[in-house]
């Protein structure tokens, strides 16, 4: 059994303006591909920028333990010798995912085709979360899955070499089904499908190309050519768009704040959440665009800005669908009644996040209604969220909760507490150093 963390309760209250410069971490999504792709090319990857948080660190273990040599060297850069493709050795343990999902999805694509076994195992809030999304196509590929009730963790699957290609028109929109089908089909001879009717993320798409794969997108079919060879390439990440709207949430809701955000992250299929903050109103200014390594970056000036309340576009999902816990928090603070529907994926998330955060909100002294795909949030037109008295808000192992709401205690009249901040360190370890830099005050409680 993965041994729980010790939990780390936190409390933070309003300070007056957020104000400066911050950079968030890498990429964690583009992070974890550029492991995954390094470890099976061949010759020398190096790499800038990694975010290393744990989630990412388990992926790198995991390339460790199939053969892949990664190194991270005293100036921070990461050196990655990749096995090649068809290369993947027998892991001799169970490999730990931790917290992370899309180690886990994407790893178990990546086995697929190769002819060895691997036991996947995570802690507790990981080891609820269905895998049969992911299993379902890499069944029909060829590789046999032994799982746990539910089809969890833990799960021991064997891969088949070679492994049969297939046409795979994915049920519901997600990057990590689509990339586990893709990372399948790197090993397996000739052609590889997944049709997408709602365009997801297309970090895989993208790296793959630059790693030498034949991948092509034609409408809503996404080809890849198996049997292919990667080879070595440097990558520098760009800042996490998902590290950057706790950020962006946090300078418009706070009077005062004027917060710039260094190098961040803009591909389309990532921006859905500043898309929305636009539509409510807040002031967010692209500075300096460029382009690093095929993907587009720049710095965002955010400025408080009076929020207005509005009817969330249901396409944008799958463009925001980790950032809507720091978008209801958002509409928490607008004027008017904010509905966010069509985010069905938030349920079975790190945890079900739209009841989490529908919690979490009324504990604090939000007024809101859960549907079984989002929220209707009535906004307090900027007003201070009332805190959330001797109560503490359950983050349930769920990241993005415990900084959502964090970031929710910023303009709070009384302290937001908040049960456990030790999951924060899965994906942004330097989140509360940073507020604190901000101009935030946050306090470590008694457990």
């Amino acid at each position: 059994m993965h041994p729980p963390a010790t939990p780390r309760p936190l409390s933070i209250a309003a300070a007056g303006p957020l104000t400066g410069e911050v950079t968030v971490p890498g990429d964690k999504s583009i992070s974890h591909r550029s492991l995954m792709f390094a470890g099976l090319a061949i010759g020398e990857s190096r790499i800038r920028g990694l975010l290393e948080g744990e989630d990412v660190l388990a992926t790198a273990a995991a390339m460790r333990a199939m053969g892949a040599s990664i190194e991270r060297r005293d100036d921070g850069e990461w050196r990655v010798s990749g096995v090649g493709v068809g290369g993947l050795l027998q892991p001799q343990t169970a490999l730990d995912m931790g917290n992370s999902g899309t180690s886990t999805r994407l790893l178990m694509g990546l086995v697929a085709s190769h002819p060895i076994t691997a036991t996947f195992i995570g802690d507790a809030s990981l080891s609820k979360r269905p895998m049969g999304r992911v299993i379902e196509p890499l069944s029909r590929m060829g590789a046999d899955f032994t799982a746990s009730p539910g089809d969890r963790l833990p799960l021991t699957m064997r891969g088949l070499c070679p492994a049969v290609p297939i046409e795979y028109r994915l049920p519901v929109a997600s990057a990590q089904v689509k990339s586990a089908v893709l990372l399948a089909g790197l090993n397996t001879p000739g052609i590889t499908r997944v049709i997408e009717s709602v365009p997801t993320r297309d970090h895989s798409e993208r790296m793959l190309r630059g790693f030498g794969a034949e991948l092509t997108v034609e409408g809503e079919v996404v080809s890849i050519r198996g049997e292919a060879e990667l080879r070595a390439r440097d990558i520098d990440v760009p800042g996490d768009p998902s590290s950057a709207g706790f950020w962006m949430v946090a300078a418009s809701i706070v009077p005062g704040s004027d917060v710039t955000i260094r190098n961040v992250l803009m591909n389309p299929t990532r921006t859905g959440l500043m898309t929305a903050l636009q539509m409510m109103g807040a002031s967010i200014e692209r500075l300096n665009p460029r382009d690093v390594g095929g993907e587009d970056v720049a710095d965002l000036r955010v400025r408080h800005a009076p929020l207005s309340a509005i009817e969330v576009p249901p396409e944008l999902a799958p463009s925001m669908i980790d950032e809507y816990p720091v978008l209801f928090v958002a509409a928490a603070f607008s004027k008017g009644r904010t509905v966010a529907r069509g985010a069905h994926e938030l349920r079975v998330k790190e945890s079900d996040r739209i009841a989490a955060m529908a919690a979490a909100l009324g504990l604090a002294g939000v007024s809101v209604e859960e549907h079984e795909d989002g929220l209707s949030i009535e906004g307090r037109d900027g007003e201070p969220l009332a805190g959330t008295g001797g109560d503490r808000v359950a983050s349930l192992l769920d990241h993005r909760i415990a900084m959502a709401m964090a970031v929710a205690g910023m303009h709070a009249a009384h302290a937001v507490a908040i049960d456990d901040a030790s999951p924060i360190a899965t994906s942004y370890p330097d989140f509360i150093a940073t507020a604190q830099t901000l101009g935030a005050q946050p306090t470590w409680l008694e457990a």
